[in-house]
Protein backbone atom coordinates (compact mmCIF):
# COMPACT_ATOMS: atom_id res chain seq x y z
CA UNK A 1 0.00 0.00 0.00
CA UNK A 2 2.85 2.40 0.83
CA UNK A 3 4.50 1.69 -2.54
CA UNK A 4 1.20 2.36 -4.32
CA UNK A 5 0.79 5.67 -2.50
CA UNK A 6 4.31 6.74 -3.50
CA UNK A 7 3.62 5.76 -7.12
CA UNK A 8 0.40 7.81 -7.16
CA UNK A 9 2.15 10.81 -5.55
CA UNK A 10 5.04 10.55 -8.01
CA UNK A 11 2.66 10.53 -10.99
CA UNK A 12 0.66 13.38 -9.41
CA UNK A 13 3.66 15.70 -9.14
CA UNK A 14 5.14 14.69 -12.52
CA UNK A 15 1.92 15.61 -14.31
CA UNK A 16 1.56 18.91 -12.43
CA UNK A 17 2.75 21.95 -14.32
CA UNK A 18 3.76 25.30 -12.92
CA UNK A 19 5.35 25.97 -9.53
CA UNK A 20 6.01 22.58 -7.92
CA UNK A 21 6.44 24.12 -4.46
CA UNK A 22 2.88 25.49 -4.60
CA UNK A 23 1.60 22.03 -5.54
CA UNK A 24 3.45 20.55 -2.54
CA UNK A 25 2.13 23.25 -0.17
CA UNK A 26 -1.44 22.71 -1.39
CA UNK A 27 -1.11 18.94 -0.93
CA UNK A 28 0.19 19.30 2.65
CA UNK A 29 -2.58 21.77 3.51
CA UNK A 30 -5.16 19.31 2.13
CA UNK A 31 -3.72 16.54 4.32
CA UNK A 32 -3.91 18.84 7.35
CA UNK A 33 -7.48 19.65 6.34
CA UNK A 34 -8.53 16.00 6.21
CA UNK A 35 -7.04 15.25 9.64
CA UNK A 36 -8.39 18.38 11.29
CA UNK A 37 -11.90 18.10 9.81
CA UNK A 38 -12.15 14.40 10.72
CA UNK A 39 -11.16 15.18 14.29
CA UNK A 40 -13.34 18.28 14.72
CA UNK A 41 -16.58 16.90 13.25
CA UNK A 42 -17.10 14.14 15.83
CA UNK A 43 -19.76 16.05 17.77
CA UNK A 44 -21.45 17.16 14.54
CA UNK A 45 -21.54 13.55 13.34
CA UNK A 46 -23.29 12.40 16.52
CA UNK A 47 -25.83 15.22 16.25
CA UNK A 48 -26.67 14.92 12.56
CA UNK A 49 -25.39 11.56 11.28
CA UNK A 50 -26.20 9.19 14.12
CA UNK A 51 -22.58 8.82 15.17
CA UNK A 52 -21.22 8.05 11.69
CA UNK A 53 -17.92 9.92 12.12
CA UNK A 54 -16.62 8.76 8.72
CA UNK A 55 -19.42 10.57 6.88
CA UNK A 56 -17.79 14.00 7.03
CA UNK A 57 -14.34 12.52 6.38
CA UNK A 58 -15.38 10.95 3.07
CA UNK A 59 -17.50 13.96 2.13
CA UNK A 60 -14.61 16.34 2.78
CA UNK A 61 -12.20 14.04 0.93
CA UNK A 62 -14.48 14.09 -2.13
CA UNK A 63 -14.69 17.91 -1.94
CA UNK A 64 -10.89 18.21 -1.79
CA UNK A 65 -10.37 15.77 -4.69
CA UNK A 66 -12.85 17.69 -6.84
CA UNK A 67 -11.15 20.93 -5.80
CA UNK A 68 -7.76 19.63 -6.92
CA UNK A 69 -9.29 18.58 -10.24
CA UNK A 70 -10.67 22.10 -10.65
CA UNK A 71 -7.26 23.52 -9.80
CA UNK A 72 -5.58 21.23 -12.33
CA UNK A 73 -8.09 22.14 -15.07
CA UNK A 74 -7.74 25.86 -14.31
CA UNK A 75 -3.95 25.83 -14.41
CA UNK A 76 -4.07 24.41 -17.96
CA UNK A 77 -5.91 27.54 -19.18
CA UNK A 78 -3.66 30.29 -20.54
CA UNK A 79 -3.82 33.01 -17.93
CA UNK A 80 -4.36 35.84 -20.46
CA UNK A 81 -7.84 34.41 -21.15
CA UNK A 82 -8.86 35.45 -17.63
CA UNK A 83 -8.52 39.09 -18.73
CA UNK A 84 -11.58 38.71 -21.00
CA UNK A 85 -13.37 36.39 -18.58
CA UNK A 86 -13.13 39.01 -15.83
CA UNK A 87 -15.30 41.45 -17.80
CA UNK A 88 -18.14 38.95 -18.22
CA UNK A 89 -17.70 37.66 -14.66
CA UNK A 90 -17.92 41.11 -13.08
CA UNK A 91 -21.10 41.92 -14.99
CA UNK A 92 -22.69 38.63 -13.85
CA UNK A 93 -21.50 39.14 -10.28
CA UNK A 94 -23.44 42.37 -9.70
CA UNK A 95 -26.97 40.86 -10.08
CA UNK A 96 -25.86 37.84 -8.03
CA UNK A 97 -24.88 40.12 -5.13
CA UNK A 98 -28.18 42.03 -5.42
CA UNK A 99 -30.17 38.77 -5.39
CA UNK A 100 -28.20 37.58 -2.37
CA UNK A 101 -28.93 40.79 -0.46
CA UNK A 102 -32.64 40.70 -1.27
CA UNK A 103 -33.52 37.01 -1.13
CA UNK A 104 -30.45 34.98 -0.23
CA UNK A 105 -30.48 32.22 2.38
CA UNK A 106 -30.44 33.88 5.81
CA UNK A 107 -27.83 32.61 8.26
CA UNK A 108 -26.95 34.45 11.48
CA UNK A 109 -28.98 37.52 10.45
CA UNK A 110 -27.15 37.79 7.10
CA UNK A 111 -28.12 36.92 3.53
CA UNK A 112 -24.82 35.46 2.32
CA UNK A 113 -25.83 32.30 0.49
CA UNK A 114 -27.49 31.51 -2.81
CA UNK A 115 -28.96 28.12 -3.61
CA UNK A 116 -28.77 26.64 -7.09
CA UNK A 117 -32.15 25.09 -7.98
CA UNK A 118 -32.48 21.37 -8.80
CA UNK A 119 -29.00 20.38 -7.54
CA UNK A 120 -29.58 22.27 -4.23
CA UNK A 121 -26.00 23.56 -4.15
CA UNK A 122 -25.40 26.57 -1.91
CA UNK A 123 -22.56 29.04 -2.34
CA UNK A 124 -21.51 32.50 -1.16
CA UNK A 125 -21.79 35.01 -3.98
CA UNK A 126 -19.01 37.02 -2.30
CA UNK A 127 -16.56 34.21 -3.19
CA UNK A 128 -17.31 34.70 -6.88
CA UNK A 129 -17.28 38.49 -6.58
CA UNK A 130 -13.89 38.47 -4.84
CA UNK A 131 -12.25 36.40 -7.58
CA UNK A 132 -13.74 38.31 -10.52
CA UNK A 133 -13.00 41.72 -8.99
CA UNK A 134 -9.31 40.87 -8.50
CA UNK A 135 -9.12 39.57 -12.08
CA UNK A 136 -10.81 42.73 -13.38
CA UNK A 137 -8.56 45.07 -11.39
CA UNK A 138 -5.50 43.23 -12.72
CA UNK A 139 -6.83 43.76 -16.25
CA UNK A 140 -7.54 47.48 -15.81
CA UNK A 141 -4.23 48.17 -14.06
CA UNK A 142 -2.29 46.42 -16.82
CA UNK A 143 -4.14 48.37 -19.54
CA UNK A 144 -3.81 51.77 -17.82
CA UNK A 145 -0.09 51.77 -17.02
CA UNK A 146 0.68 54.63 -19.39
CA UNK A 147 -1.89 56.89 -17.70
CA UNK A 148 -1.95 55.29 -14.25
CA UNK A 149 -1.05 58.53 -12.41
CA UNK A 150 -4.08 60.39 -13.77
CA UNK A 151 -7.15 60.66 -11.57
CA UNK A 152 -9.85 60.41 -14.24
CA UNK A 153 -8.31 57.91 -16.65
CA UNK A 154 -6.12 55.93 -14.23
CA UNK A 155 -7.60 55.96 -10.71
CA UNK A 156 -11.36 56.13 -11.25
CA UNK A 157 -11.64 53.04 -13.56
CA UNK A 158 -9.95 51.02 -10.79
CA UNK A 159 -11.61 52.35 -7.66
CA UNK A 160 -15.23 52.60 -8.87
CA UNK A 161 -15.79 48.83 -9.41
CA UNK A 162 -13.85 48.04 -6.20
CA UNK A 163 -16.03 50.32 -4.05
CA UNK A 164 -19.23 49.18 -5.77
CA UNK A 165 -18.58 45.45 -5.24
CA UNK A 166 -17.34 45.92 -1.66
CA UNK A 167 -20.45 47.99 -0.84
CA UNK A 168 -22.72 45.21 -2.10
CA UNK A 169 -20.88 42.62 0.01
CA UNK A 170 -20.61 44.76 3.17
CA UNK A 171 -24.17 44.55 4.63
CA UNK A 172 -24.03 40.76 4.99
CA UNK A 173 -20.28 40.16 5.27
CA UNK A 174 -18.25 43.06 6.64
CA UNK A 175 -15.00 41.08 7.03
CA UNK A 176 -15.01 39.81 3.42
CA UNK A 177 -15.69 43.32 2.13
CA UNK A 178 -12.82 44.66 4.26
CA UNK A 179 -10.38 41.97 3.06
CA UNK A 180 -11.36 42.61 -0.56
CA UNK A 181 -10.98 46.37 -0.11
CA UNK A 182 -7.50 45.96 1.43
CA UNK A 183 -6.53 43.60 -1.42
CA UNK A 184 -7.72 46.20 -3.93
CA UNK A 185 -5.56 48.85 -2.30
CA UNK A 186 -2.52 46.56 -2.30
CA UNK A 187 -3.08 45.94 -6.02
CA UNK A 188 -3.38 49.68 -6.63
CA UNK A 189 -0.10 50.28 -4.77
CA UNK A 190 1.69 47.60 -6.80
CA UNK A 191 0.02 48.92 -9.96
CA UNK A 192 1.63 52.36 -9.37
CA UNK A 193 -1.53 54.29 -8.56
CA UNK A 194 -0.53 57.68 -7.11
CA UNK A 195 0.11 57.45 -3.35
CA UNK A 196 -1.92 60.59 -2.68
CA UNK A 197 -4.99 58.83 -4.04
CA UNK A 198 -4.28 55.68 -2.02
CA UNK A 199 -3.75 57.62 1.23
CA UNK A 200 -6.91 59.62 0.56
CA UNK A 201 -8.74 56.34 0.05
CA UNK A 202 -7.38 54.97 3.34
CA UNK A 203 -8.62 58.08 5.13
CA UNK A 204 -12.05 57.83 3.52
CA UNK A 205 -12.16 54.13 4.43
CA UNK A 206 -11.48 54.89 8.11
CA UNK A 207 -14.15 57.61 8.11
CA UNK A 208 -16.60 55.21 6.42
CA UNK A 209 -16.00 52.47 9.02
CA UNK A 210 -16.48 54.92 11.91
CA UNK A 211 -19.66 56.24 10.27
CA UNK A 212 -21.03 52.73 9.70
CA UNK A 213 -20.44 51.73 13.33
CA UNK A 214 -21.95 55.01 14.56
CA UNK A 215 -25.06 54.48 12.42
CA UNK A 216 -25.26 50.84 13.52
CA UNK A 217 -25.35 51.97 17.16
CA UNK A 218 -27.83 54.77 16.53
CA UNK A 219 -30.12 52.81 14.18
CA UNK A 220 -29.69 49.03 14.71
CA UNK A 221 -32.29 48.18 12.04
CA UNK A 222 -30.30 49.97 9.35
CA UNK A 223 -27.64 47.22 9.26
CA UNK A 224 -28.92 43.71 10.05
CA UNK A 225 -25.45 42.68 11.24
CA UNK A 226 -24.60 46.01 12.88
CA UNK A 227 -25.26 44.80 16.41
CA UNK A 228 -23.03 41.76 15.87
CA UNK A 229 -20.16 43.91 14.53
CA UNK A 230 -20.35 46.27 17.50
CA UNK A 231 -20.54 43.47 20.06
CA UNK A 232 -17.53 41.70 18.59
CA UNK A 233 -15.42 44.85 18.55
CA UNK A 234 -16.54 45.70 22.10
CA UNK A 235 -15.55 42.24 23.26
CA UNK A 236 -12.16 42.48 21.57
CA UNK A 237 -11.45 45.86 23.17
CA UNK A 238 -13.02 45.00 26.52
CA UNK A 239 -13.70 41.36 27.28
CA UNK A 240 -16.21 42.28 29.99
CA UNK A 241 -18.53 43.62 27.28
CA UNK A 242 -19.72 42.39 23.91
CA UNK A 243 -21.39 39.37 22.40
CA UNK A 244 -21.65 36.43 24.82
CA UNK A 245 -21.37 33.98 21.92
CA UNK A 246 -18.15 35.64 20.71
CA UNK A 247 -16.82 35.62 24.30
CA UNK A 248 -17.55 31.92 24.58
CA UNK A 249 -15.92 31.07 21.24
CA UNK A 250 -12.76 33.02 22.00
CA UNK A 251 -12.43 31.59 25.52
CA UNK A 252 -12.81 28.02 24.25
CA UNK A 253 -10.25 28.68 21.50
CA UNK A 254 -7.80 30.01 24.09
CA UNK A 255 -8.29 26.88 26.21
CA UNK A 256 -7.61 24.71 23.15
CA UNK A 257 -4.40 26.58 22.31
CA UNK A 258 -3.08 26.61 25.88
CA UNK A 259 -3.84 22.92 26.44
CA UNK A 260 -2.04 22.04 23.21
CA UNK A 261 1.33 23.19 24.53
CA UNK A 262 4.46 22.75 22.45
CA UNK A 263 3.79 19.38 20.80
CA UNK A 264 0.03 19.03 21.24
CA UNK A 265 -2.20 16.25 22.48
CA UNK A 266 -1.67 14.24 19.25
CA UNK A 267 -4.15 13.85 16.34
CA UNK A 268 -7.76 13.08 17.23
CA UNK A 269 -7.43 13.84 20.95
CA UNK A 270 -8.86 17.33 21.08
CA UNK A 271 -11.31 18.04 23.90
CA UNK A 272 -12.33 21.58 22.94
CA UNK A 273 -13.86 20.33 19.69
CA UNK A 274 -16.80 19.33 21.91
CA UNK A 275 -17.26 22.91 23.16
CA UNK A 276 -16.30 25.22 20.27
CA UNK A 277 -19.37 26.10 18.15
CA UNK A 278 -17.49 25.91 14.81
CA UNK A 279 -14.34 23.82 15.38
CA UNK A 280 -14.34 22.59 11.76
CA UNK A 281 -14.50 26.03 10.08
CA UNK A 282 -13.98 29.39 11.81
CA UNK A 283 -11.87 28.01 14.70
CA UNK A 284 -10.21 25.02 13.09
CA UNK A 285 -6.77 26.55 13.70
CA UNK A 286 -7.38 26.31 17.46
CA UNK A 287 -8.05 22.57 17.07
CA UNK A 288 -4.87 22.18 15.02
CA UNK A 289 -2.81 23.88 17.75
CA UNK A 290 -4.49 21.77 20.44
CA UNK A 291 -3.70 18.50 18.66
CA UNK A 292 -0.36 19.37 17.03
CA UNK A 293 0.89 22.02 19.45
CA UNK A 294 2.66 25.27 18.71
CA UNK A 295 4.96 23.29 16.40
CA UNK A 296 2.03 22.15 14.24
CA UNK A 297 0.39 25.57 14.28
CA UNK A 298 3.69 27.23 13.37
CA UNK A 299 4.13 24.77 10.51
CA UNK A 300 0.72 25.74 9.09
CA UNK A 301 1.68 29.43 9.31
CA UNK A 302 4.96 28.60 7.56
CA UNK A 303 3.08 26.85 4.72
CA UNK A 304 1.03 29.97 4.02
CA UNK A 305 4.18 32.11 4.17
CA UNK A 306 5.87 29.78 1.64
CA UNK A 307 2.80 30.02 -0.58
CA UNK A 308 2.96 33.82 -0.53
CA UNK A 309 6.73 33.80 -1.11
CA UNK A 310 6.28 31.63 -4.21
CA UNK A 311 3.53 33.95 -5.47
CA UNK A 312 5.84 36.95 -5.07
CA UNK A 313 8.55 35.03 -6.93
CA UNK A 314 6.12 34.28 -9.77
CA UNK A 315 5.15 37.96 -9.87
CA UNK A 316 8.76 39.14 -10.20
CA UNK A 317 9.46 36.66 -13.01
CA UNK A 318 6.27 37.32 -14.96
CA UNK A 319 6.79 39.07 -18.30
CA UNK A 320 3.29 40.53 -18.55
CA UNK A 321 1.75 43.10 -16.23
CA UNK A 322 -1.62 41.34 -16.17
CA UNK A 323 -0.12 38.04 -15.00
CA UNK A 324 1.90 39.76 -12.28
CA UNK A 325 -1.09 41.70 -10.92
CA UNK A 326 -3.33 38.64 -11.17
CA UNK A 327 -0.97 36.36 -9.23
CA UNK A 328 -0.13 38.83 -6.46
CA UNK A 329 -3.76 39.93 -6.04
CA UNK A 330 -5.12 36.41 -5.65
CA UNK A 331 -2.16 35.23 -3.58
CA UNK A 332 -2.37 38.17 -1.17
CA UNK A 333 -6.14 37.73 -0.76
CA UNK A 334 -5.81 34.02 0.17
CA UNK A 335 -2.89 34.44 2.56
CA UNK A 336 -4.37 37.58 4.15
CA UNK A 337 -7.62 35.69 4.83
CA UNK A 338 -5.62 32.84 6.38
CA UNK A 339 -3.74 35.24 8.65
CA UNK A 340 -7.02 36.88 9.75
CA UNK A 341 -8.51 33.48 10.60
CA UNK A 342 -5.47 32.46 12.66
CA UNK A 343 -5.31 35.88 14.34
CA UNK A 344 -8.94 35.47 15.45
CA UNK A 345 -8.17 32.03 16.93
CA UNK A 346 -5.37 33.46 19.10
CA UNK A 347 -7.43 36.60 19.92
CA UNK A 348 -5.26 39.08 18.04
CA UNK A 349 -8.29 40.16 16.00
CA UNK A 350 -12.07 40.39 16.59
CA UNK A 351 -14.19 37.39 15.58
CA UNK A 352 -14.89 37.62 11.83
CA UNK A 353 -16.27 34.32 10.59
CA UNK A 354 -13.53 33.94 7.97
CA UNK A 355 -12.55 30.36 7.14
CA UNK A 356 -9.00 29.03 6.85
CA UNK A 357 -8.37 28.56 3.10
CA UNK A 358 -7.92 24.92 2.01
CA UNK A 359 -8.26 23.66 5.60
CA UNK A 360 -11.70 24.64 6.94
CA UNK A 361 -14.61 22.41 6.01
CA UNK A 362 -16.77 23.76 3.20
CA UNK A 363 -17.65 22.85 -0.36
CA UNK A 364 -17.83 25.84 -2.67
CA UNK A 365 -15.35 27.89 -0.60
CA UNK A 366 -12.70 25.20 -1.09
CA UNK A 367 -13.53 24.96 -4.80
CA UNK A 368 -13.19 28.70 -5.35
CA UNK A 369 -9.92 28.64 -3.41
CA UNK A 370 -8.64 25.82 -5.64
CA UNK A 371 -9.68 27.72 -8.78
CA UNK A 372 -7.82 30.77 -7.44
CA UNK A 373 -4.64 28.76 -6.86
CA UNK A 374 -5.12 27.20 -10.30
CA UNK A 375 -5.00 30.70 -11.82
CA UNK A 376 -1.73 31.41 -9.98
CA UNK A 377 -0.33 28.12 -11.30
CA UNK A 378 -1.49 29.08 -14.79
CA UNK A 379 0.69 32.21 -14.60
CA UNK A 380 3.58 30.12 -13.27
CA UNK A 381 3.11 27.50 -15.97
CA UNK A 382 3.27 30.14 -18.69
CA UNK A 383 6.53 31.48 -17.24
CA UNK A 384 8.00 27.96 -17.38
CA UNK A 385 6.95 27.57 -21.04
CA UNK A 386 8.55 30.89 -21.99
CA UNK A 387 11.73 30.08 -20.08
CA UNK A 388 12.10 26.65 -21.72
CA UNK A 389 11.37 27.98 -25.22
CA UNK A 390 13.74 30.90 -24.77
CA UNK A 391 11.36 33.00 -26.85
CA UNK A 392 11.55 36.76 -26.59
CA UNK A 393 8.17 38.25 -25.82
CA UNK A 394 6.46 41.53 -26.32
CA UNK A 395 4.15 42.86 -23.59
CA UNK A 396 0.82 44.16 -24.80
CA UNK A 397 -1.42 46.58 -22.91
CA UNK A 398 -3.64 43.74 -21.65
CA UNK A 399 -0.69 41.67 -20.52
CA UNK A 400 -0.88 39.26 -23.47
CA UNK A 401 2.36 37.70 -24.61
CA UNK A 402 3.26 37.29 -28.27
CA UNK A 403 6.56 36.56 -30.06
CA UNK A 404 8.53 39.77 -30.48
CA UNK A 405 8.85 41.11 -33.99
CA UNK A 406 12.25 41.96 -35.35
Amino acid sequence: ETTLIFQVMNKYFRNAKGDVVIWVVVTILCIFSLLAVYSSTGTLAYKKQGGNTEYYLFKHFAILVFGILLMYATHLVKYTYFSRISQIGLILTIPLLFITLLSGTNLNEANRWLTVPIINLTFQSSDIAKLFLIMYLARVLSKKQEEIKHFKSGFLPVIIPAIFICTLILPANFSTAAILFVTSMVLMFIGRISLKYIFSLVGLGIVAVVLIFTLAKAAPNLFPRGGTWINRVDHFLNKEKGDEDANYQVEQAKIAIVSGGILGKSPGKSTQRNFLPHPYSDFIFAIIVEEYGIVGGGFVVLLYCILFFRVVRITTKCQGNFGAFLAIGIGFSLVFQAMINMAVAVHLFPVTGQTLPLISMGGTSIWFTCISIGIILSVSRRIDIETKDGTEVEILSEGNLVPATS
